[in-house]
């Protein structure tokens, strides 16, 4: 009996490690090249091969949990996962209730229209309907800058969605990432009509500085461990390696 006992502590405590050394990490798939799905349904992209990477310098697995975008902070808080890896702005809103490394990218952000659309300020585009991902930083920019001038901005629960109703006439245009618009929307067939308007933008009120991965407060540990992996990835060419699978520049920026 003693035997049996020890062979089931011996297993609850295997458990325990094998648990222990998994991360969980919040994706939304829905946002190519950062973070999408493969045909098969693995999670793939940007995102997600910086958080393998950080996660082999952690010397952890990585368990992908995907969440919708507008409900990631909410999960995070609610403890469905460890950290998020999914293209997250460093804002001071964000920073009230949760926590960031250090940055990992850095791209603007851009309005996009059909091609051959008058724009010389959000003035130009009063009337028309421009989606945006719920609870974004793009939402948030669209909503100070574009709804004054009379622009209906209409939130969305994924990016992917807006692009499907742009190409059905319901929308006429978005405000995205410029490096995900072009992956998952300019690059394709159906937006080959469509192109950039207005500047770059780089706001520090509406998009903080890059983006960075979210934990919960007071993980003073996990932070210092994922900000040195981050070093470690910078230094030793496993950044520049991945980037170079998806970009044609740096991501990093300045």
């Amino acid at each position: 009996m003693a035997k049996k006992f020890l062979g089931l502590a011996l297993l609850a405590a295997c458990a325990t490690v094998a648990q222990a050394a998994d991360l969980k990490v919040a994706i939304d798939p829905t946002y190519e090249p950062f973070t999408y799905k493969t045909p098969d349904g693995k999670p793939t992209g940007f995102d997600v091969d910086v958080a393998n990477a950080i996660c082999a310098e952690l010397k952890r697995n990585c368990v992908f949990v995907e969440q919708v975008w507008d409900s990631m902070i909410p999960g995070l808080q609610a403890r469905k996962y460890d950290v998020i890896v999914s293209s997250l702005s460093i804002t001071e809103e964000r920073k009230r209730v949760i926590d960031f490394s250090d940055r990992y990218y850095k791209t603007p952000s851009a309005i996009v229209v059909k091609k051959g659309t008058p724009y010389t300020g959000p003035a130009s585009l009063k009337g028309k309907r421009i989606g945006v991902l719920k609870g974004s930083t793009q939402e948030k920019w669209a909503m100070g800058e574009l709804k004054p001038a009379g622009v209906t901005v209409v939130p969305y629960e994924a990016q992917d969605q807006v692009y499907l109703d742009i190409n059905a006439g319901r929308l006429d245009g978005t405000v995205a990432d410029k490096v995900e618009v072009h992956g998952g929307f300019l690059r394709k067939p159906e937006g080959k009509d469509y192109g950039y308007v207005g500047h770059d933008q780089y706001e520090t009120k509406y998009y903080g500085d890059g983006i960075g991965i979210g934990m919960r407060k007071g993980q003073k540990d996990l932070k210092e461990q994922i900000n040195a992996a981050i070093k470690t990835i910078r230094s030793n060419g496993t950044y520049n390696a991945i980037a170079k699978k998806y970009f044609d520049f740096d991501p990093y920026g300045n």
